[in-house]
């Protein structure tokens, strides 16, 4: 189901955070729930793996995250505070200590040249700390937007934990 590139990548993600004992929640919105699907084709990978949001609409992210509906309202669902936010509230909702939060504009074509296809936003933290990393992958496709930020998601994962995300 999943490339070799992304089976690696979900690999040392459940290592670096299995020795830092991290239990890791997923908030997803454009990848869908990719994420926590390639963490949890990793077999023995359910003592890293707490559990995934998959918060496609507005009121999925206010509803099950705590994103605030004004914050969607003025920033846009696919922006950094909102990214930030969906960590804050995974981390907020759930046992796990560390979150990785995705929301973007898979495509194709977008409503708006403000935020076009490929412009996504990603987020990982604890509760004490959130990183933030912007891509804009282009107007390459759904699934290539799709597939790459399920990678850099689980890139930006092991560069948090202190671990190189180059192979």
């Amino acid at each position: 189901m999943f490339d070799s590139e992304i089976l690696d990548l979900a690999g040392r993600v459940l290592s670096a955070c299995r020795e830092r004992r991290l239990m890791l929640i997923t908030a997803e919105s454009c990848t869908g729930g990719l994420i926590a699907a390639a963490l949890i084709a990793v077999p023995g990978s359910s003592d890293v793996v707490d559990r995934g949001f998959v918060t496609y609409s507005y009121s999925a992210k206010t509803e099950m995250l705590g994103v605030p509906e004004d914050m969607i309202v003025v920033h846009g669902a696919v922006s950094e505070p909102v990214a930030r936010a969906m960590v804050d509230g995974a981390v907020g909702t759930a046992r796990g200590r560390l979150a990785i939060a995705v929301t973007g504009v898979a495509g194709p074509g977008s409503d708006s040249q403000e935020k076009p296809a490929g412009l996504v936003h990603l987020a990982v933290g604890d509760r004490s700390r959130v990183h933030h990393l912007e891509r804009r992958y282009g107007d390459i496709g759904r699934d290539a937007v799709r597939r790459n930020t399920v990678v850099d998601a689980l890139r930006l994962v092991l560069e948090w934990t202190g671990e190189t995300a180059l192979a």
